[in-house]
């Protein structure tokens, strides 16, 4: 975190001496330049590139932005991510497309937080994101793009931090964070983080506890290699809370506190993640980048589900709502193994690798019924005056499914990045991928599937140096999304469909005006996706590839200084989504809204080392599944931060007018997901 409040920062590539005139000119850059953008990711070419120089769109969340958010999982960012929408739990939209695991932790697959478990920030040091279709650089995935989680490592200066931090709803938190030389050159360094939480809810019946230990040894083996090794331990014990029902006009049927869930439901997170990196010179143009990544996740939830609205004394309005109580347990295992070469030969930098993913499920999924509301079954819940006394252990119980799914996914690929004159970059790639999918039914075998199929991905784009204000980009992407196996048994002969296929045209420009203090970067996006599965016009008891699904839209990222001591960080996208030939159209459409913006300013005081901020979060209507209208609603916020000699102050309120909302929706039945109402965090750290 910068300590220094000055007007201006000045960039270390500052000055440079002009050969006309034997001048040195001094490039200025804006506060909100050095506070909330960096100049250079890896997520776009595997390569630490400026992405000036990365022909599609990426975005960086920094440690300064995720700090001033007051930020503790990645939810808390949407606003500050252009192209990123909220869909459920974990799940986002990007450019329109769900994204459930197109997840990277240091350029590595190997999500420990799967479907239901939001990603924690605790050990995150920045958020990327590379949107539209990734599969020249990381596989198979979704179409929107993908977000790498760069993680904490050891530092070569000492850092000692304590935090706490108090809130409303009985919040509490508490972290230690140590890292530095483990000798006295500084050739091995540890990293040692230790946070827990706790709090309530707004909603009924929902209480929340996390735990999280984060450790890390680099050791510099020799002047060439240095080898990382971490390991991160989750655990989470909360609720997984449903929506509130709705009507068709997106209003409440009952107070936005109302749970279906038993004070006694719960839903258990815990996953170790073991991770090892070795990155080794071996000449002066040659490098290599070796990581393994391992993974183990239990997640077991029982809640009440919500069934179906109904009416208990027939007046004609619905006043309950019918349940069912599930109880599963999934078991979740990976690894990863990556690893690739960088070849500086002057104008090409060539990037060749492989990798090999490797994911599975095992699931064990009870239920109880729905529908008689005797004592074997879960009763019927009031909308209005709900009674939480149900005996969970009278339930009769059934299996729904045992099953086991195991994934494997193999590929190579070459990226070659061109400096064709000292204005034009080009960058090309390609990818060859394998992959394999096993389900197996341990109940009876009857839904046992196997998938195997070989795809191909690729990207060629440029970036103009026109002027150090104007920098133009272009390119064209392709990706793949496997079929499931599972769905591979809806083929009516039988024969294999061929994976979704994905293409995006994008055009855009870095801009960097007013002597650096506003930096525009503008993104217009066309997406297609082929080969979706939907229902066969001829046979409604089988699935044809025909569905297509189109995105397009445009993004618009702002820093600014407005004054020397003002800046502003600005986000706006638009998204317009269309599906062709999909029998499953009302769930790609759901929880897609045309328009949103987002801000964040920070005002600087230097005279008391403070600064205050303001934040708005803006989404535009949206639909559910059932296209019951999700309203669209504005969300601000407020944060405080001041400095004394090695500590630091800071208070945030989220949802500052407390407003009751909505932040996107499942059906009539499930309800709309409540966003949070007021929270107030106060937080004290100490540097030592």
């Amino acid at each position: 975190m910068m300590q220094a409040f000055g007007a201006l920062a000045f960039s270390t590539a500052a000055l440079a001496e002009t050969s006309s005139d034997n001048v040195l000119s001094i490039e200025v850059e804006g506060r909100a330049l050095t506070l909330y953008k960096e100049d250079e990711a890896s997520v776009g070419t595997r390569t630490n590139t400026p992405i000036d120089e990365t022909p599609q769109s990426v975005q960086v969340i920094t440690q300064e932005l995720i700090e001033d958010q007051a930020a503790n999982e990645v939810t808390d960012l949407f606003r500050s991510m252009s192209g990123v929408s909220y869909f459920n739990y974990g799940i986002i939209k990007m450019r329109g497309f769900e994204q459930e695991s197109q997840v990277l932790y240091d350029g590595v697959k190997g999500d420990p937080f799967r479907t239901f478990t939001i990603p924690q920030l605790f050990n995150i040091e920045e958020v990327q994101t590379l949107k539209g279709p990734t599969g020249a650089l990381y596989g198979a995935g979704e179409a929107g793009g993908v977000i790498n989680y760069v993680t904490k490592k050891p530092t070569y200066e000492q850092e000692n931090t304590i935090e706490l931090a108090a809130g409303n709803k009985d919040f509490l938190s508490g972290s230690v964070e140590s890292s530095g030389p483990a000798n006295e050159d500084g050739t091995q360094r540890y990293r040692v983080g230790v946070y827990t939480s706790s709090e309530d809810s707004y909603r009924n019946n929902v209480e929340e506890d996390n735990e999280i230990i984060d450790l890390g040894y680099a050791w510099d083996l020799s002047d060439d290699s240095t080898l990382t090794l971490q390991y991160t331990h989750f655990y989470q014990l909360g609720e997984r809370v449903r929506g509130v029902p709705i009507d068709s006009d997106g209003n409440f049927l009952t107070d936005s506190s109302w749970n279906s869930n038993e004070p006694d439901d719960y839903q258990e997170f815990e996953s170790d993640i073991f991770q090892a990196n070795l990155e080794h010179s071996i000449n002066d143009w040659l490098d290599s980048n070796f990581t393994f990544r391992y993974y183990e996740t239990e997640e077991t939830q029982k809640y009440h589900q919500s069934r179906a609205l109904t009416d208990t004394d027939s007046d004609g309005v619905n006043d309950a709502v019918t349940r069912q109580y599930r109880d599963q347990t999934r078991i979740y295992k990976g690894f990863d193994l990556a690893s690739y070469f960088v070849a500086d030969l002057g104008e090409h930098t060539i990037v060749t690798g492989a990798d090999y993913h490797f994911a599975s499920e095992d699931e064990l999924f009870y239920y109880s019924g729905t529908t008689d509301g005797t004592s074997s079954t879960p009763s019927a819940l009031s909308l209005t005056d709900p009674s939480y006394d149900d005996d969970i252990s009278a339930y009769d119980m059934s299996l729904n499914r045992d099953r086991s799914t195991d994934l494997n996914q193999i590929g190579i690929y070459v990226q070659d990045q061109w400096r064709a004159t000292d204005k034009i970059n080009l960058v090309t790639g390609a990818r060859l991928d394998y992959i394999q999918e096993d389900v197996v039914d341990n109940d009876d075998g009857s839904d046992n599937a196997s998938y195997d199929d070989i795809g191909y991905s690729a990207r060629i784009g440029a970036t103009y140096n026109m002027s150090s204000q104007f920098k133009p980009y272009t390119s064209f992407s392709t990706g793949l999304t496997p079929q499931s196996a599972s769905d591979q048994l809806s083929s009516e002969d039988g024969s294999l469909f061929d994976p979704e296929e994905n293409q995006q045209f994008e055009v855009g420009a870095r801009t960097y005006l007013a002597n650096n203090k506003l930096n525009l970067n503008m993104a217009l996006f066309h997406i297609v996706k082929n080969n979706v599965l939907t229902e066969d016009p001829d046979d409604d008891d089988y699935n044809v590839a025909i569905g297509e699904i189109r995105s397009q839209g445009f993004e618009l990222d702002i820093l600014a200084d407005i004054t020397p001591r003002w800046v502003a960080n600005i986000s706006y996208t638009y998204t317009d989504l269309e599906v062709k030939d999909d029998d499953d159209a009302l769930r790609v459409l759901s929880n897609s809204p045309y328009n949103q913006l987002g801000l964040w300013t920070r005002y600087e005081f230097p005279s008391i080392d403070s600064s205050i901020a303001f934040g708005m979060d803006y989404v535009s209507e949206q639909t559910d599944r059932d296209e019951n209208t999700i309203k669209p609603y504005t969300i601000y916020d407020l944060s405080w931060q001041t400095r004394w000699q090695d500590w630091k102050f800071q208070a945030n309120i989220k949802n500052l007018f407390d407003k009751e909302y909505a932040i996107a929706g499942f059906t009539t039945e499930s309800g709309a997901i409540v966003g949070e109402r007021r929270r107030i965090y106060l937080k004290a750290s100490y540097d030592f």
